[in-house]
């Protein structure tokens, strides 16, 4: 198992270097939607949030894959799923790049319970499990309040699924699980060889090793299409 993974890392490490003397090494993939100059102005205003992070995913980065994991203390962490890339950045720093596998039908935005879509948004991990049933798993906050609120709009959940999520939120709690929305998002281990996860995120099991010692409660987890 170790070849894919020194491919994939390799093959991260040379795109990057690349790009890094073309300009500057960006985990913003090139037709994210979130380039300004492509924008339309039919589209609503951005929430300040919503602004500063796109701000922030629109600066160049540098890359270190060299930092020694105690030294990373302050990590987000990026998902291009069209890329199947993890990408962890610590102070505009990218310090980790893995492969990864997604969902049976990764294309899309989830919907609900069973479509094997991975979710697209901004998460938090709520918490990491030692003894999930892939070694090790660390657990995000699906669904959110933009998930929440589509599938209130188009009748999947009732008023009080909806105030039952919400809450979860608020308090950084683990959402309910159990309405058509689905739950039980996960960054787990398992391999990154194909997409085949029911929505959640696999990587390899070295790679999860990793990743698990670096991340904690409350990392940021943006998951991009």
């Amino acid at each position: 198992m170790q070849g894919p993974i020194l491919r994939g890392r390799f093959g991260g490490v040379f795109l990057c270097a690349v790009l890094f003397v073309m300009s500057a090494c960006s985990v913003q993939k090139p037709d994210s939607g979130f380039d300004s100059s492509k924008s339309s102005g039919n589209k609503p205003p951005q929430s300040s949030a919503t602004q500063k992070q796109t701000s922030r995913e629109k600066e160049p980065v540098r890359v270190d894959y060299l930092t020694a994991l105690m030294d990373i203390v302050n990590p987000e962490i990026y998902i291009y799923k069209e890329k199947r890339r993890l990408y962890v950045l610590q102070s505009n720093v990218m310090v980790r790049d893995y492969p990864i596998g997604l969902g049976l039908h990764p294309s899309g935005d989830k919907e609900n319970e069973g479509d094997g879509r991975t979710p697209e948004g901004d998460f938090l991990i709520l918490r990491k499990d030692p003894a999930s049933q892939f070694k090790q798993a660390l657990v995000l906050s699906y669904p959110d309040k933009k998930h929440a609120e589509r599938a209130l709009f188009a009748g999947m959940i009732s008023l009080p699924e909806f105030k039952e999520i919400l809450t979860a939120v608020d308090h950084q709690a683990l959402p309910p699980g159990y309405t058509k929305l689905g739950g039980q998002l996960y960054i787990h281990a398992g391999g990154a060889h194909k997409d085949w996860t029911r929505g959640s995120v696999a990587l390899y099991d070295s790679d999860m090793d990793e990743l698990y010692k670096i991340a904690s409660s409350g990392t940021p987890v943006h998951i991009r299409p």
